[in-house]
C-alpha cells in the first residue's frame, strides 16, 4: 500500500480486517492491578496512546473527559479510569517523567485535556499521524487511514462503541475492546514506520 496517497472510505472498506487484540489482552487498572501495569509500561519504553470522554449531547452541556486513559505495549492494552485518585495519581507520574514514549493520533486535545483537568504534564509525546507524508499538507491521518496504507487492512472502528458512555463505572466488554484497540493500533504504526537505530 502507498503510504502517501490519501485512500477513499470505501476503497479502505475492502480491505482484509485488522487483527485486534481480544479481551483476554487488557486490563481495567485498579489498585491491584496498577504495580504490575505499571511496570510493563516501563519496561516496554514506548507505549500506544489514547483517552475516551463521555460524549456531550446537550447543547451548552460542558464536557467533563477524558474519562478513561489507555496504554498499550505490543501484547496488551491497560485502561485507566480516571475515577480512581490514587491510579490516576501514579499514571500521571509516570506521563510527567519522561521515561515512556506515548505514541497516538492527534495527540493535541488529549494533552491539553489532560493538562487542563489533571495537571498531568505529558513529557514524552509523538504524533504518529506526523511520520506520514500526505498528498495535500490539510489532511490529517487518523488510525484507519494509516492501517490501510500500512498494513493493507481495514481498522474498523465502532461509532456505538466511540459515543458510548466512557464514564460508566464498569465498562463493557464491547468498549475495552475499542479503548484498547485505539491505543494498540498507534503503538503498531509507530514500530512499522519508526527509523531504524
Amino acid at each position: 500500500m502507498s503510504q502517501t496517497r490519501q485512500l477513499s472510505r470505501d476503497e479502505i472498506k475492502t480491505l482484509p480486517l485488522f487483527p485486534a487484540l481480544g479481551p483476554a489482552q487488557i486490563t481495567v487498572v485498579d489498585r491491584a492491578a496498577l504495580p504490575g501495569a505499571l511496570a510493563a509500561l516501563r519496561a516496554a519504553r514506548v507505549a500506544g496512546f489514547d483517552t475516551e470522554s463521555r460524549p456531550t449531547f446537550r447543547k451548552g452541556e460542558e464536557a467533563t473527559g477524558p474519562h478513561l486513559i489507555q496504554l498499550a505495549t505490543s501484547d496488551h492494552a491497560y485502561l485507566f479510569p480516571v475515577s480512581d485518585a490514587e491510579v490516576l495519581a501514579a499514571l500521571g507520574a509516570l506521563l510527567a517523567s519522561g521515561e515512556l514514549l506515548v505514541v497516538g493520533f492527534d495527540l493535541r486535545s488529549d494533552k491539553r485535556h489532560l493538562r487542563d483537568r489533571f495537571g498531568i504534564e505529558c513529557k514524552a509525546l509523538l504524533d504518529v499521524g506526523s511520520l506520514f507524508q500526505s498528498d495535500s499538507p490539510t489532511i490529517t491521518v487518523g488510525a484507519v487511514q494509516a492501517v490501510a496504507r500500512v498494513f493493507g487492512q481495514y481498522f474498523r472502528k465502532s461509532k456505538k462503541q466511540s459515543t458510548s458512555n466512557w464514564g460508566a463505572k464498569v465498562l463493557s466488554e464491547a468498549q475495552q475492546v475499542y479503548a484498547a484497540n485505539d491505543a494498540w493500533v498507534a503503538l503498531r504504526i509507530y514500530q512499522a514506520l519508526r527509523p531504524a537505530p
